[in-house]
């Protein structure tokens, strides 16, 4: 019998204005059998809620716990030393008044307290990303030549700064057996397949730098195909979320206003890329299995994270996660379709 090998799961962070109960029961009426919820949402206590209690929580609805999105407090830890007020939607308000230092340390023990958390829950992959450590002159991505000059070169100062600023962190969830799945994304410390395989040079193939694949964020020069190829082997989780493209309208327009930009986050069966593609992408790289390995699961998650300048928030997920279970979770062929011909 042929084996099926994903599950639909979905990403808590949009979600973030309802509690973990309220998220878990939405996120299972949609036809969802696994999530990921943010770390927000675990958030009670001193700091987080106890493992029992969100084990509890899934368990009570028969749901398994997919990961937690952790995106949020790592950006803030590599972003604060460039003090940018963009970090502050992401931490408390008496934390945000601190000097930058201040704001590194309070989300480095952050982490370390969550990666504590997770390895007692069980849950070893973790989706985030890094920050601007290389700094905004580099997350422009722009090609100018002035990267580098007499006395400076942002270049090797962002790359110095990554492996010193991520070295606790890292050594940590080697510790705990964790992995850290960063979202190749524009505006993070790698924006593209090439730049996160730096990291993993620089940081000399530290096991615990891997990717969480996500299509739509290449939209400027590198095909999801391209990148998640190039980086195959450190792909350990991933999102599902599309885009499209409007024509002749800028990509680097400076425009506020979601419905007003080039690109724009749409519901998964409607937008610019292909979801089934895809998934079979997924599986020639070898996500499922890594992930089922390491996790001791049957399937891996297959976590939708849908977005729209204009249809409701629940309403695109919930056609996101049906999505997926009704396409995307297809029974995986055991060998190839001309095996069986002139049988």
């Amino acid at each position: 019998m042929a084996q099926t090998y994903f599950h639909p799961s979905i990403e808590g962070a949009q979600h973030g204005a309802k509690s973990l109960p309220d998220f878990l029961d939405y996120a299972k009426r949609s036809g969802a059998s696994g999530a990921q919820p943010s770390n927000y949402m675990i958030q009670g206590g001193k700091l987080f809620k106890s493992a029992k209690e969100i084990r509890q929580t899934f368990d009570d609805r028969g749901m398994t716990l997919d990961g937690i999105s952790c995106h949020c407090p790592v950006w803030v830890h590599t972003t604060a030393w460039t003090g940018s007020p963009t970090i502050r939607p992401f931490i408390p308000g008496d934390v945000a008044k601190k000097s930058p230092q201040e704001i590194e340390k309070w989300a480095e023990n952050y982490l370390l307290k969550l990666m504590d958390l997770c390895a007692e829950l069980g849950i070893k992959i973790l989706p985030m990303f890094w920050g601007v450590a290389f700094g905004w002159e580099i997350a422009t991505g722009y090609p100018w030549g002035f990267w580098k000059g007499g006395d400076y070169d942002l270049i090797k100062e962002g790359e110095d700064r990554f492996v010193k600023k991520t070295a606790k962190i890292r050594q940590y969830a080697n510790k705990l057996g964790l992995y850290l799945a960063h979202e190749i994304h524009p505006g993070t410390a790698a924006m593209c397949a090439d730049d996160f395989n730096r990291l993993v040079e620089i940081c000399d193939g530290d096991k615990c730098l891997t990717v969480n694949a996500d299509p739509s964020h290449c939209w400027e020069g590198e095909s999801w195909e391209t990148r998640f190829t190039k980086v195959a082997p450190r792909v350990y989780a991933c999102h599902v979320k599309n885009f499209v493209v409007r024509p002749s309208v800028p990509l680097r327009k400076m425009e506020p206003n979601w419905p007003g930009r080039a690109m724009q986050f749409v519901d998964i069966p409607s937008g610019d890329l292909n979801m089934v593609r895809y998934a079979e992408l997924l599986l020639n790289i070898g996500y499922p299995k890594r992930y089922r390995e390491i996790m001791k699961t049957q399937t891996a998650p297959l976590v939708v994270e849908a977005e729209s300048a204009y249809r409701d928030l629940d309403a695109t997920s919930t056609n996101g996660i049906q999505y997926v279970r009704d396409h995307l979770c297809f029974p995986v062929a055991s060998g190839s379709f001309e095996e069986g011909m002139g049988a």
